[in-house]
């Protein structure tokens, strides 16, 4: 199955189905792709890629970590950090690269360690990283991305194989994807927003309400079967929340849903949107017309996958991470691409 990563290009999203054969346009809103370059990016004229880390090599003093994953982008000062995941077993835990207003690197760091298999995560509005375990009894840990604070565990949100969050700051609550076959959506309430140390865990229900799951840390029962009529997801992914509504893919059937907070609605979706697909090698743009057009292709990486899309603060920039697996430290890398994005 085509994992899909979902990026907002910053317009207006609509609703409707996006599936593993949905046919591609010629070229997109960007234009056709020009040949790759030296590092086997292809992209459209007017826009340049570079390699700002790679997995086992040294950046800014930092050994960069194995199975770069999820990532995300975070405001400095006049310049940002972008932060990664390493989906590594009991080695995982995030790393950060931190940037100046012209783009070099200037610092970069380890933002958590001693956890396992980091596979997504997702930013808060109060900027930190929330990095998730993606084992059977996962958890989720709100980092730093600037290295002053240690990361803390945040059990009130569950112990299961954690996939990505977003957070829903009108709806004051965090939505929560899972990785398993017969897995479910579910929903944060923190008592204060802006503290995830304590709340309620729901789960999205088949009649479309939120139902409180009852252990939320249970040790025998898996917080999926806790509530009868909790509606099921073959393999939660990514998650993002945008104008009000919160898309998220499932990688067992390939879809894209949507939940609206306020119409209490859940349904598949197109929009433009940045997708990054690991079996095609791709980084494809939903256009407004539901079509689906390659912005990004990665040649010479055979049985590799594209993780952690995340654009700088000012839309400017693009990251993302090239991995492969089982191939050893050497196959990470994080890209960098640069050009007239089309700005939100």
């Amino acid at each position: 199955m085509v994992r899909r990563t979902l990026l907002h290009a910053g317009a207006v999203v609509t609703v409707g189905t996006i599936s593993q054969g949905t046919a591609h346009a010629g070229a997109g809103p960007y234009g056709p792709l020009l040949p790759p370059d030296a590092d086997g990016l292809a992209l459209p004229r007017g826009f340049t890629g570079r390699i700002v880390a790679r997995s086992g090599r040294k950046v800014a003093g930092l050994t960069w970590h194995a199975a770069p994953d999820g990532g995300a982008c975070f405001p400095d000062g006049s310049g940002w950090i972008y932060v990664s995941n390493a989906e590594v077993p009991l080695l995982g835990g995030a790393s950060a690269v931190r940037f100046r207003a012209d783009g070099s690197v200037c610092a970069a760091y380890r933002i958590l360690s001693g956890t396992s298999l980091n596979r997504a995560g997702g930013a808060t509005p109060w900027h930190t990283w929330l990095s998730c375990e993606a084992t059977e009894r996962g958890r989720v840990f709100e980092c730093d991305p600037y290295g002053e604070r240690a990361a803390r565990p945040r059990l009130a949100m569950g112990r299961f194989r954690h996939e990505a969050v977003a957070c829903d700051p009108e709806r004051e609550a965090v939505y929560l994807t899972e990785d398993e076959p017969d897995g479910c959506f579910y929903r944060f309430r923190p008592r204060d927003w802006g503290d995830l140390t304590e709340g309620a865990l729901e789960v999205l229900t088949a009649g479309g309400g939120w139902r409180a799951v009852p252990y939320p840390a249970a040790p025998s029962e898996p917080t999926r079967y806790q509530v009868r009529d909790a509606l099921r997801f073959n393999r939660g992914r990514a998650c993002h929340f945008v104008d009000g509504v919160c898309f998220f893919t499932t990688r067992g059937d390939d879809q894209v849903w949507s939940y609206d907070g306020a119409l209490h609605r859940h349904e598949a979706m197109n929009g433009p949107l940045f997708v990054a697909q690991d079996g095609a090698m791709e980084i494809d743009v939903i256009t407004r017309d539901g079509a689906v057009a390659p912005f990004a292709r990665l040649a010479g990486r055979r049985g590799a996958e594209l993780a952690g899309p995340a654009f700088s603060p000012d839309g400017g920039r693009l990251y993302f991470s090239s991995r492969r697996r089982g191939s050893g430290v050497a196959a990470g890398q994080v890209f960098e691409v640069s050009g007239p994005f089309e700005r939100g």
